[in-house]
C-alpha cells in the first residue's frame, strides 16, 4: 500500500478517536494524545521503512535480473561464436578428410589398374601358350592316330603269324608224339621228374660238402675244447650199490645188536627205514636199502651205538635223531665246500641245503653231487675257451640236477622241479633256463644254457661214470641195430663201442653216395626221436665198390 494512503488513514483513525462521543468530556489528557501520536508516528515510520525496503529490494532484484540477463546474453553470444568456430573447424577437417580419401582412392585405382594390366598381360601370354599346346596336342593326336592304325595293321599280321606258328607247333608236336610214342604231358612229367631227381642229388651233394666242411671245422674245435676240459677235470667215483657193510669188533656184538627177542634190530630198522642183514659173515653186519641217505644214517648210527656200548630202543632212537642232524649238517658243509671250490657265492641257505642232499643221491651209480661238480668244472672251462660268462656257466651246471633232491617228494621232471626251486630261491632267469633246458624240455635262451647241457652229457657219458643194467643195455643195442636195418637199402648194421656208434653197410646197387649221406642224417634223427641214451651216438654209413676178377 502506498505511504500517503497509509498516513491519511492513520490521521483519520486518530480524529475519529478524539471526536468519538463516548470519550468526550471524560478528561482525555494531552499525554494520551501524545502517546497515540507516538504510536501512530512509529507505525508510520515502520510502514515507511517497510516501503523503502521494498523499493530497495525491488530495485536490487531488478538490477540483478538485468545483470543475469546480460550474462546470459553474453554466454549465448560466446556459445554462438564458439559454435561458429567449431563449425568452421569441422568444415575444414571434412574438406581435409575428403581430400585425403580422394587421394587414397586415386592411388588404389592406379595400383589396381597396374595390377589389372599385368594380369591381362599374363592371361594373354597363357592364352598364347595354350594355343601353342593345343596345336601340339592336335599334331600328336594325328600322329597317334596314324600309329594306332599302323599298330592295328601289325597286330593283325602278328595274329595271323601266331595262328600259323601255333598250327606248325601243333603239327610238329603231333609228329614228335607219333615218333616218340608218348604225349607231351607225359614227356613233361618225365622231364620234371628227372630234373627233380637231379636237383635232389645236386642239393644232397652240396649239402654233404657244406656239412662235412662245417662239421670238420666244428668237430675239430669242439674236440679240442672238450678234450681240454675233460683232461683238466679228474674226479674219482666210488661205485655205490644198494648195500653197505659195517665192521663189528666181534661176533658177540651181533647178539647185542639183535637184542632180546630182536627188539634192538627192529628198533634200528623202524628208526632208519632200512634192513639189517646179520648172517654168517664174520665180524660184519650188512645194511640193505635203496636210499643211500637212509643207509648212511643207519651205518653211522650203528657205529656210534657200538662205540657207546648202550644198545636199547630208547638209546637207538636218540642216536638216530642225532645222526640225522649231523648228516644234514655234513651235507650242508659238503655243498658249501664245493661252492667254495668253484669260486661261487651268494647262494640262498635253503638252496645250499637242497644241493647238499645230492650227496646221497645217485643216478646209474653216479653220485649226483660230484657229477654236478664235475659238470660245473667242464662247463666253466668250455665257457672260458669260448669267451662266455664262466661263473654263470659253472653256477648253472652245479645246480642243473638240483631237482633230483626233491623228485621223490613232488611230481614232474627233475629239470622243471629244479628250475622252480632255483626261481623260488632268487636265481637269475638265465640260471633257471639253464636248469630247465639241460634235457631240452624248454628252449635255451643263452649260450651258457647250451654249455650246461653239453657238460652234463659229457660228465654222464664219460666211460665208467655210470653203470647200466645188462638187460637194458642189450635192449638198447638191439633197438639201435633194428632202427638201422629197417631203412631202405641197408644190408647190415652193427652197434659198436658200447652202443656209442652204429655202423651201417648199404647195398651199392640200391643206394648212391648222395643217398648214403641222406640216409645217415635220417637215421640220426630217427635215433634221437626213438631212443633214450646218455651222450651221443655216431652214425657211420658205409658204401663200398668191389670189383673181383680171377686170373686163370
Amino acid at each position: 500500500m502506498p505511504f500517503p494512503r497509509v498516513a491519511c488513514k492513520l490521521f483519520r483513525i486518530h480524529a475519529q478517536i478524539r471526536l468519538a462521543p463516548g470519550h468526550a468530556g471524560k478528561g482525555v489528557t494531552p499525554i494520551s494524545t501524545s502517546i497515540v501520536l507516538y504510536i501512530v508516528c512509529g507505525l508510520v515510520g515502520a510502514l515507511l521503512g517497510a516501503g523503502v525496503f521494498e523499493m530497495v529490494r525491488r530495485n536490487m532484484t531488478a538490477s540483478k535480473q538485468a545483470e543475469r540477463e546480460g550474462q546470459a546474453k553474453q554466454i549465448v553470444q560466446n556459445a554462438q561464436r564458439e559454435a561458429e568456430n567449431l563449425l568452421k573447424e569441422a568444415k575444414l577437417e571434412v574438406k581435409d578428410l575428403v581430400f585425403q580419401a580422394k587421394s587414397e582412392l586415386e592411388r588404389e585405382q592406379k595400383a589396381k589398374f597396374v595390377e589389372f594390366s599385368a594380369s591381362e598381360k599374363r592371361l594373354v601370354q597363357q592364352e598364347e601358350d595354350l594355343n601353342r599346346k593345343l596345336a601340339a596336342v592336335d599334331k600328336r593326336d594325328s600322329e597317334l592316330q596314324k600309329r594306332d592304325q599302323d599298330f592295328m595293321r601289325r597286330e593283325e599280321g602278328l595274329v595271323a603269324k601266331q595262328a600259323a606258328c601255333a598250327k606248325v607247333e601243333r603239327e610238329h608236336r603231333e609228329a614228335l608224339e607219333r615218333v616218340a610214342g608218348i604225349t607231351a604231358d607225359e614227356a613233361k612229367k618225365h622231364l620234371i621228374a628227372e630234373m627233380e631227381s637231379q636237383a635232389r642229388l645236386d642239393a644232397a651233394g652240396i649239402a654233404k660238402r657244406t656239412i662235412e666242411g662245417a662239421r670238420e671245422n666244428a668237430e675239430r674245435e669242439a674236440r679240442e675244447i672238450i678234450t681240454s676240459s675233460i683232461q683238466r677235470v679228474v674226479r674219482d667215483y666210488v661205485s655205490e650199490s644198494t648195500i653197505s657193510v659195517v665192521q663189528i669188533p666181534n661176533d658177540a656184538m651181533k647178539g647185542r645188536i639183535i637184542g632180546r627177542e630182536g627188539r634192538n634190530i627192529r628198533a634200528i630198522e623202524a628208526a632208519t627205514g632200512i634192513d639189517l642183514i646179520i648172517d654168517e659173515t664174520p665180524e660184519a653186519v650188512i645194511i640193505s636199502g635203496f636210499d643211500p641217505l637212509r643207509r648212511e644214517i643207519a651205518k653211522v648210527s650203528l657205529e656210534r651205538l657200538m662205540h657207546d656200548g648202550r644198545i636199547h630202543p630208547t638209546r637207538i632212537e636218540e642216536i638216530v635223531e642225532k645222526v640225522k642232524v649231523d648228516i644234514d649238517k655234513l651235507m650242508y658243509e659238503e655243498a658249501e665246500k664245493i661252492i667254495f671250490e668253484l669260486e661261487l657265492s651268494d647262494f640262498n641257505p635253503e638252496l645250499i641245503k637242497v644241493l647238499g642232499r645230492l650227496k646221497y643221491r645217485t643216478s646209474y651209480g653216479q653220485n649226483n653231487l660230484y657229477h654236478a661238480r664235475e659238470a660245473a668244472y667242464i662247463c666253466g672251462i668250455m665257457a672260458s675257451e669260448l669267451g662266455l660268462d664262466v661263473r654263470l656257466a659253472r653256477r648253472g651246471a652245479l645246480l642243473h640236477d638240483i631237482g633230483k633232491a626233491v623228485s621223490h617228494e613232488e611230481e614232474g621232471p627233475h629239470a622243471m622241479l629244479g628250475a622252480e626251486l632255483a626261481k623260488k630261491y632268487g636265481e637269475s632267469p638265465k640260471i633257471v633256463n639253464a636248469i630247465a633246458a639241460h634235457h631240452e624240455q624248454v628252449e635255451p635262451i643263452c649260450p651258457e644254457s647250451v654249455l650246461v647241457a653239453a657238460a652234463e652229457a659229457l660228465s654222464a657219458a664219460r666211460p665208467g661214470a655210470r653203470r647200466e643194467a645188462l638187460e637194458s643195455y642189450v635192449k638198447r643195442l638191439e633197438k639201435l641195430e633194428s632202427l638201422a636195418t629197417g631203412q631202405k637199402g641197408v644190408q647190415k648194421a652193427y652197434a659198436i663201442q658200447a652202443g656209442r656208434e652204429i655202423r651201417v653197410i648199404v647195398r651199392q646197387e640200391d643206394i648212391t653216395d648222395a643217398e648214403s649221406f641222406q640216409l645217415s642224417r635220417e637215421l640220426a634223427k630217427k635215433i634221437e626221436q626213438e631212443l633214450t641214451y646218455p651222450g651221443q651216438i655216431k652214425v657211420t654209413v658205409i658204401r663200398e665198390s668191389r670189383y673181383v676178377e680171377y686170373a686163370r
